[in-house]
């Protein structure tokens, strides 16, 4: 699997699934993903965790690996699938989950890990009742495909005669859960008839019929963001700003002070990068900026020059133009990448405005030869911006190179999967960093649970 191009597509590709009535299911990058499920079940899972992938892409990931098989997969890869499952059924919006896990129906898939996933959606998330009250009928397709009709029907004719733990309702139904005791209740409101009384019990079914899906998830998967609605050079993230006023000619002393305990805040939340990079950085005349964008760009770049240097084995920075503290003179990144190969790197990372006014077409004369002259060692450019919404249209030196764009501290957690995806010694980073989120937001689906419980 080409992991950056596939998280490209995570990224940005934002069709939703659709079920018409009576058709069949329209997921037009199908193809794609179970390609990429076929090249490594547990990967292409943990990708959905990438910071920055789309909700139905997600959606994607998660419908892909419930109605794929997990025969031949060993007992932590399953471990791993399931705690992956249950964080998405969790986080993602639960109009997305519940179109989901209607395709599964459509796509006549069930297995056991299937089973478990659909019932404890539809019994234990936290908003389970809600659910019901909105989707009942789509909730009870849902829980009658896991089980199957007879065996779903009988647990509920059991349900509906008082019974709450028989070794058939054990063994068709509770040994699927983690909370048990609040299934006999989800399930009598799954069977409530439509007239608004539920089947042989009398109890009221219609009230809160109607009402709309809970807005948000119930698990936060990605961070919120703390992007400002009017960028300045010094809020565009603690380091970055703390740099700025250092190039200012702030207090030295103690904005040093603050640098070190922002950047070490930062690394933490990534793992060790057991690899060598080499950082080609501008320090050309127009990374300086000026007036009220003076030092913005600049200081974004060294902010993340500083994390590299955290979190790699070994980085190798070679500045073009000037240096960090004096930027000047112009820009040539055809010398600078030459001179980075000479490192022996796993990866090159350009981090420049992308004014190329030296030799402009340089760069990209240079990165067409390399594959001819036998050099295999990936190269991308990281586009060093003052905001999202920065006109590129005359800063592209070389169109044909991977291109990311960073203006804020917080683009850092998806730019640094991305850098590394695209060297061999980027994989086991990307595993374990991903692995480390998962475990994170496993605790957090494991508090969700042990509230319901309580």
């Amino acid at each position: 699997m080409d992991t950056p191009t596939f998280l490209a597509h995570l990224q940005t590709h934002d069709t939703p699934l659709t079920l018409p009535r009576g058709g069949t299911l329209r997921w037009d990058d199908a193809d794609l993903h179970r390609a990429a499920h076929a090249a490594g079940p547990e990967h292409y899972a943990l990708l959905a965790l990438i910071p920055g992938a789309l909700p139905w892409q997600r959606a994607r990931v998660l419908l892909q690996t419930l109605a794929a098989t997990q025969a031949g997969l060993d007992a932590p890869t399953r471990d791993t699938l399931a705690r992956l499952t249950r964080v998405l059924t969790l986080a993602l919006p639960p109009a997305h989950v519940i179109t989901a896990l209607l395709a599964l129906r459509r796509l006549r898939a069930n297995h056991k890990h299937t089973t478990r996933a659909v019932l404890r959606f539809v019994l234990e998330h936290p908003d389970a009742d809600t659910l019901i009250a909105a989707r009942r009928p789509a909730l009870l397709d849902c829980f009658e495909h896991a089980l199957g009709k007879t065996a779903a029907r009988g647990c509920a004719r059991r349900i509906e005669g008082g019974d709450t733990g028989s070794d058939y309702l054990r063994r068709r139904l509770l040994r699927f859960l983690a909370v048990p005791a609040a299934a006999p209740d989800r399930v009598q409101a799954l069977y409530a008839a439509a007239t608004g009384t539920a089947t042989g019990t009398g109890t009221a079914a219609g009230a809160g019929a109607g009402r709309p899906l809970p807005a948000e998830p119930a698990l936060a998967l990605d961070a919120p963001g703390r992007r400002p609605g009017t960028v300045t050079a010094t809020n565009r993230g603690d380091i970055a700003a703390a740099l700025v006023h250092l190039y200012r000619g702030g207090p030295a002393e103690d904005l040093y002070a603050a640098l070190g305990r922002h950047l070490d805040d930062a690394a933490r939340a990534f793992p060790r990068f057991p690899g060598t990079v080499a950082l080609v950085l501008d320090a050309s005349a127009s990374m300086r900026g000026y007036g009220e964008r003076e030092w913005a760009v600049l200081s974004q770049a060294a902010a993340l020059r500083m994390l590299l240097a955290q979190v790699c084995d070994r980085l190798e920075v070679i500045e073009v133009g000037g240096d960090e503290r004096a930027p000047r003179g112009a820009t040539d990144l055809a010398t600078g990448v030459l001179d980075a190969l000479g490192t022996g790197p796993d990866l090159v990372a350009v981090v420049s405005d992308g004014y190329e006014n030296l030799f402009p077409g340089d760069l990209a004369r240079l990165t067409a030869t390399l594959p001819r002259a036998g050099v295999t060692t990936p190269v991308v450019f990281c586009h060093a911006l003052f905001t999202g919404a920065d006109d590129l249209t005359l800063r592209r030196p070389d169109p044909s190179l991977p291109q990311r764009g960073f203006w804020h501290q917080d683009d850092f957690t998806a730019l640094l999967p991305w850098m590394f995806a695209h060297c061999p010694a980027g994989r086991p980073w990307l595993r374990a960093a991903l692995h480390a989120r998962l475990d994170a937001l496993d605790r957090q689906a494991t508090d969700l649970t042990t509230a319901l419980a309580a």
